[in-house]
Formats: C-alpha cells, sequence, structure tokens
C-alpha cells in the first residue's frame, strides 16, 4: 500500500482532553512535509475545534459534526453536507425534558442517559434522524451521516482513494469510517472494541500513538495486513 493521507480522529486520539501535544505536533509537520494529505475527522462542532485547536492550518480537510460539515483550512470554506434536525424535534425534546442539546449546523449532542428519550422522541415524529455514540456523548445526526460519508467526501475533494489512507481513532463513532479505510489503527487507550477490530494497534497511548504512526509511514513500514506473512500453501505434489 502506498501511503498518501492520514486520517485522524480528534479527542482521545491526537488530543487530550482537548490539547495536542508539541511532540504530535512536530509529528503532523513531517509527515505534511513528506508531501502527504492529513485529514481531521472528529465529531465536534467547527467553531469550537478552532478555539481549542488553533493549528488546523496543519490539515488539508476537517470532516466535523461526525461527518456532517467538511471544512478546507486552506481556503476558509465550509460545506454544509446534511440538513439539520427539524423544529419540531427540538420542541418534543424541552417539552420531554431533555436537557437543550449543544448544536451545530446539523450534529446536536448530548450525555447519557438521555439516549432512550431521544430515540423513543425520534420514533414517535418518524424523524429519518440517527443517534451515535461516543463514550458517553449522545450524538444527533440524519440517518447516514457519519465520519466515513464525510470523509469519502473529503478524499473526494483530494482526489484521493480510501485504498491510499490510513485512519486512526479511539472510540465507537471511529469503527465506521476506519473500515473505510485501507489501514485501520487504534491508539493504545482506545475502547476494547475499536483495538480487537483495527489492523495496527499503537504501543503509545493519544498523540504519542499517532505520532509513532507517523513514524512507521514515513518509514516505509508495512502495516497492519500488509504485514502479515503470507501463507504457506500446499506442498507441491510433484515435489521429492
Amino acid at each position: 500500500m502506498q501511503c498518501l493521507a492520514l486520517a485522524s480522529d480528534f479527542d482521545g486520539t491526537l488530543a487530550r482532553d482537548g490539547v495536542v501535544d508539541p511532540a504530535t505536533l512536530a509529528a503532523l509537520e513531517r509527515f505534511r512535509r513528506s508531501g502527504r494529505k492529513l485529514i481531521l475527522v472528529t465529531g465536534r462542532v467547527l467553531e469550537e475545534l478552532k478555539s481549542v485547536f488553533p493549528q488546523l492550518d496543519l490539515f488539508d480537510r476537517v470532516v466535523a459534526e461526525n461527518g456532517a460539515v467538511l471544512y478546507s483550512p486552506g481556503t476558509r470554506e465550509k460545506r454544509i453536507l446534511a440538513e439539520p434536525a427539524p423544529p419540531v424535534f427540538f420542541e418534543a425534546l424541552r417539552r420531554r425534558g431533555v436537557k437543550p442539546p449543544e448544536a451545530g449546523d446539523v450534529i446536536l449532542s448530548t450525555r447519557r442517559p438521555a439516549e432512550a428519550e431521544v430515540i423513543k422522541i425520534i420514533g414517535e415524529l418518524g424523524l429519518q434522524l440517527q443517534v451515535i455514540f461516543n463514550k458517553s456523548s449522545v450524538m444527533i445526526l440524519p440517518s447516514g451521516v457519519n465520519k466515513k460519508t464525510g470523509l469519502a467526501a473529503a478524499l473526494a475533494e483530494l482526489r484521493l482513494s480510501e485504498h491510499n489512507t490510513v485512519g486512526i481513532g479511539d472510540a465507537e463513532n471511529d469503527h465506521v469510517f476506519l473500515r473505510f479505510c485501507q489501514v485501520a489503527a487504534a491508539v493504545a487507550n482506545a475502547i476494547p472494541a475499536l483495538k480487537e477490530s483495527a489492523d495496527v494497534v499503537t504501543r503509545g497511548e493519544y498523540g504519542a500513538g499517532v505520532s509513532e504512526l507517523i513514524d512507521r509511514i514515513l518509514a516505509g513500514e508495512a502495516l497492519g495486513r500488509e504485514a502479515e506473512p503470507a501463507k504457506s500453501g500446499p506442498p507441491d505434489a510433484a515435489a521429492g
């Protein structure tokens, strides 16, 4: 595999408690100087992300709101990739006493255990909305919108293929975009289910794990399925 792009989650992967350490920033810069592309894939709302991570210009594209928003730091262009929930949904949440969710251009976010009431309201109103979990966070998005669809839009703009992309993450909502990538990596602090399904699990946690992965890519090391030894075939019947 020729790796041309790295797609990384933010919270719990690049960042620990919302902070990206200097060593990880340096690794991202090395990766970018190699001529490869960086894509950030996060559930965060874009404006919130900008406030905590001013180094967004390191990335060629940012997939925000768990796939609903695509942003180009180079041009400051933002594309909304889905329709937000209708006002009737907000009103139903208010009437049922669900804490007002945090809202982006499309995404709505609340906390567990509110998901049961949210799912009930979606069913009663017959809305095409879905609930996606990210540890204790409960994200509400239009059906079919996720980190994979957002990453696919980013790769299309960059004229790249998922077959030349390595992805790395840590939580439930990362499964779908990691399966889309040619190589799926999980940081050491990832949830067990993600590590079990990943092609690569880093030794380092959080940003140290991302830096480790970047160094392996830049060194030309085979990753995941590429690194598996070829299985020997049956003995040659004509031999010997």
